[in-house]
């Protein structure tokens, strides 16, 4: 129902720039621009994805373009592989196909599963809480490779006399960006999505007629709403963008007031309910002639409280189905306002 992003970061490596200076091997700076080119095309690809989930791609586009970084993963290894050494020394190639080995394997397995993960992340809050983990982890793990192969890198340009002059690419400089803002936004996600789905428990309590239930379901959604208000104002806005945020608060607000005297009203609704149907049922059980001005009195009363009970339940579900969803609209457009800002459109 909500945008979920797919957080994903990768490699950024120090490819030897027009200005770097060669010392006596412009051969071997030839050598390590020849590989890097190479993962250029995989780069290109990683962002195409990550632009694509970000900006809520079809699910099936998203994961094509999942495949093509496998693809374009798989032709590099393969073309890497099989360059020669460079004068003896076989280090930095080898290093490029082991972090593309392992790079493989994190993305056709670890994303894979993540993917599984994503069908059944609204489930549950500690379904949606596992799910963004497994992203974090799966990026930890890329992350690691990358600085890896980074060092190999500097490695033998300093063994092979090569100064590098370390600039970020756009598209390099994109993909760090976008690891940013997913970061930034899974943790507000987060605290809009636990009361979010606890509110969703106390409606179903609702309409169940669940009396316990919807007493339970409401205190834990002011526990909720507590919790994301109380940590939500240690959270700086994003470069200056509080959009997200602000939407964020407003929502807990929202949830918090619900749980108390508007929560309050609807368990009244359904005690009245409860009640007005238990003595309107003994009461229709009793034969006509046989029904005394006590059970008659019973019933009105019963009649009158579950009326009167009902006109402030329908005053009240009206305004929070009203306010609710008014706040709900703003935190998306919020949030897709966000991501078209912050992550560029991929092409």
């Amino acid at each position: 129902m909500f945008k979920l992003l797919v957080s994903i970061s990768f490699l950024f490596l120090c490819i030897p720039s027009p200005s770097a200076k060669a010392q006596n091997s412009a051969a071997a700076l030839k050598y390590m621009e020849s590989i890097n080119k190479e993962l250029n095309d995989i780069t290109t690809d990683m962002w195409d994805y990550t632009s694509a989930a970000a900006h809520g791609k079809s699910a099936r586009k998203v994961e094509n373009r999942r495949k093509d970084v496998l693809r374009s993963n798989m032709e590099a290894q393969k073309k890497i592989g099989k360059m020669p050494d460079f004068e003896g020394d076989k280090s930095f190639r080898d290093s490029v196909v082991s972090f593309l080995r392992l790079s493989y394997h994190i993305l056709n397995n670890d994303f894979a599963k993540i993917v599984d993960m994503e069908e059944i992340a609204e489930q549950s809050y500690d379904a949606m809480e596992a799910y963004l983990t497994a992203q974090e982890k799966a990026n930890q793990k890329l992350n690691t490779t990358s600085e890896m192969l980074t060092v190999q890198q500097q490695t033998f340009a300093t063994t092979h006399g090569i100064t590098l002059s370390v600039n970020k690419d756009k598209i390099s400089q994109k993909l760090e960006s976008a690891g940013e803002v997913y970061s930034y936004y899974n943790v507000l996600y987060l605290l809009f999505f636990k009361p979010y789905k606890q509110e969703a428990y106390l409606i179903d309590a609702l309409n169940k007629g669940d009396v316990n239930a919807l007493k339970q379901d409401a205190d834990a959604l002011g526990k909720c709403a507590d919790l994301g208000l109380s940590r939500i104002d240690s959270i700086q806005s994003f470069k200056g963008d509080g959009t997200v945020k602000t939407e964020c608060k407003n929502m807990l607000h929202f949830y918090k007031t619900e749980s108390g005297k508007d929560a309050q009203t609807l368990i009244n609704y359904s005690v009245k309910k409860e009640n007005f149907e238990k003595i309107k049922t003994s009461f229709e059980a009793k034969p006509q002639n046989k029904r005394t001005q006590a059970d008659v009195n019973s019933m009105n009363s019963a009649v009158t409280d579950f009326n009167k009970a009902s006109a402030e339940y329908n005053k009240v579900n009206e305004d929070l189905n009203k306010k609710r969803t008014e706040l709900l609209n703003k935190w998306s457009d919020a949030v897709a306002r966000f991501i078209d800002k912050q992550v560029p459109t991929y092409k």
